[in-house]
């Protein structure tokens, strides 16, 4: 009964139809000139890709998403795996790739164009058990540094956000984290489910209540794909609302992530 209202939702809705109907050859030229869908894989967000401990092949939700997209086009997927968000961008910038899953932010806007968000994600702050810092806003003081993974979401939103607190930068997520434990800093800053995670394992370490941002996870391309930019809106609507997403993060474990709601049509 969902799958069928979902269907109805769909073929009614001012998303569904676009990607009802065949696929043109002028979306598959745009979002895989080279015959292939080249897609960047960044295995530093636990939450949307895992490594498959049997075959080592990228599995979660953008690892799904992407082969879905790959099958509608009639052409093949090529991973293409990062350990970082800042190195996918620059993959971007070089002209390496043909599709992203990263967060939305105004410094990627420049390079790409997005979807709608298909996962909602929180940034939070770690901090020692005995550190005096007890609410988000005062994280925000002279003399804080906070360690970040270099490029990633709340890497840019935060260099925008805090006035007073020094960010210190690491090439991933896991390095920056021990960079904090090792050095000593006063807070770090990350995608919530690796940040418990890191606080699950060691008990001298808190996390700070409430989030300092939602991180929201969306589809990119590079700029001047127009055409592929509209199908990919009206895909990554479509496998929210039918419920793809949603299964994907299930099966992936990552239930406790948040499916983005509709995005507003253009």
């Amino acid at each position: 009964m969902i799958r069928a209202l979902a269907l109805v939702f769909l073929l009614l809705s001012p998303w569904g139809g676009a990607v009802a109907q065949t696929v043109s050859p002028n979306v598959v030229a745009e979002l895989a000139p080279q015959g292939k869908l080249r897609v960047a894989i960044n295995f530093g967000n636990p939450v949307l890709v895992q490594k498959d401990p049997a075959s080592g092949e990228p599995r979660g939700v953008s690892p799904d998403l992407a082969r879905e997209l790959a099958r509608r086009l009639g052409v093949p997927a090529e991973f293409i795996v990062f350990d970082a968000a800042g190195k996918v961008f620059e993959a971007v910038k070089r002209g390496e790739i043909d599709l992203v899953f990263l967060a939305i932010d105004p410094v990627r806007g420049a390079e790409l164009d997005f979807s709608g968000p298909y996962v909602q994600i929180e940034g939070v702050y770690l901090v020692p058990s005995g550190s005096p810092l007890k609410s988000l806003d005062e994280v925000d003081r002279a003399g804080v540094r906070v360690a970040v993974a270099r490029g990633s979401a709340y890497d840019l939103y935060l260099t925008r956000a805090l006035k007073q607190a020094t960010l210190v930068r690491e090439q991933n997520g896991p390095e920056a984290l021990d960079m904090f434990a090792r050095d000593k800093l006063e807070a770090a800053a990350g995608v919530k489910q690796a940040i418990d995670a890191f606080a699950a394992q060691h008990p001298d370490m808190r996390v700070v209540p409430g989030r300092f941002m939602v991180i929201e996870q969306a589809v990119g391309t590079p700029k001047g794909r127009p055409a592929g930019v509209r199908f990919l809106r009206a895909f990554v609507e479509e496998m929210k609302a039918s419920g793809f997403v949603a299964a994907a993060l299930a099966r992936s474990g990552r239930a406790d992530a948040t499916v983005a709601p509709p995005s507003p049509r253009d």
